[in-house]
């Protein structure tokens, strides 16, 4: 990420990524949300870093604090209101109320909630693409609570023994909903669970969207020669609760406060004023083109209808 187009792309996904989760939270008080609301606050550079990283063949299956992923891959904000709004015009047709969609013609493969399922998936779908002569790798992501699921373990094993095209992205934020990471295993760094399975491993500040580009393109490079899997943590804070209807009073208020003077888009902001030459009105022009955007989709999903109820059986099996 080296012009200045390029840096302004990343601050633009930055910003509408948190843009639209803010609509999001508006409407959830408004009970225009369909269940619950997961939010990313905090853990934006992450999802916008790893995505501004890829190549558009490969594969990425984002989670529910991945709304930043989505957005570089060309979805835009009305899919996701659309979607927590369960209307008819959301990706899935107002069959689901989450994340869970996918297309497979921007290379986005649909996420389930299970913690650690889809990483053995994404290591089929990299061994698949590599076995078909591809040059695609898969990448997905993983909370710290989840490297504790059996699954987690089992597809690091079989992507090592493989030596699949995959990139595990762990976003460790802290808590597993409102367990400590201290409380769930005696290491510190998660990256030490990749190296148990002769993976090779990378931390890095979450917070800091340039060092995720970075690391997520060695990471990219690593598998995509044949050398096998990557598993890159990201170090971060979950700003939020587990979801909106958790209020997180079990996180130490000065835990908190350390972590928001450390904030992804006012860091990048920052450096971006200051060490790249950007102006203040170049960051203003982004700024604009999102509250627009925000405002159109958030129109667009208001005004869109409900499924009709004869349509609630299409599309849930296969023909």
């Amino acid at each position: 990420m080296k012009t200045s187009q390029e840096l302004l792309r990343a601050y633009y996904f930055l910003q509408l990524n948190r843009a639209l989760e803010e609509r999001l939270l508006t409407f959830y008080m408004q009970n225009k949300v369909v269940g619950g609301l997961y939010r990313s606050l905090g853990q934006e550079a992450i999802s916008v870093g790893t995505a501004l990283a890829m190549q558009p063949q490969d594969w990425i299956a984002p989670l529910i604090r991945n709304v930043g992923a989505f957005l570089v891959r060309g979805y835009r904000p009305r899919d996701l209101f659309t979607q927590y709004m369960a209307k008819a015009t959301s990706p899935t047709a107002g069959r689901d109320c989450n994340t869970h969609f996918g297309d497979c013609s921007r290379g986005v493969v649909a996420p389930i909630s299970m913690l650690g399922a889809m990483i053995p998936v994404m290591v089929g779908v990299g061994w698949g693409s590599r076995l078909q002569g591809h040059d695609r790798v898969a990448l997905t992501y993983i909370g710290d609570g989840g490297t504790s699921t059996g699954d987690f373990h089992e597809g690091l094993n079989l992507a090592s023994v493989w030596k699949a095209p995959f990139v595990l992205v762990a976003e460790h934020n802290q808590y597993a909903y409102s367990t400590p990471t201290g409380k769930q295993m005696a290491i510190t760094d998660l990256a030490e669970r990749a190296r148990a399975y002769a993976i090779p491993a990378e931390i890095v500040d979450g917070n800091d969207l340039l060092a995720v580009y970075a690391a997520t393109q060695r990471a990219l490079e690593h598998a995509r020669s044949g050398q096998g899997p990557y598993f890159l943590e990201c170090k971060t804070m979950r700003m939020r609760g587990h979801a909106e209807h958790d209020d997180a009073r079990y996180v130490p208020p000065q835990l908190l406060e350390e972590w928001r003077s450390r904030d992804p888009i006012d860091r990048f902001r920052s450096r971006l004023l200051e060490e790249f030459g950007i102006s203040q009105a170049q960051l203003d022009e982004q700024d604009a083109r999102v509250v627009t955007l925000i405002q159109q989709d958030a129109d667009f999903a208001e005004q869109s209808p409900y499924p009709e109820g004869s349509q609630a059986v299409g599309g849930v099996f296969a023909p």
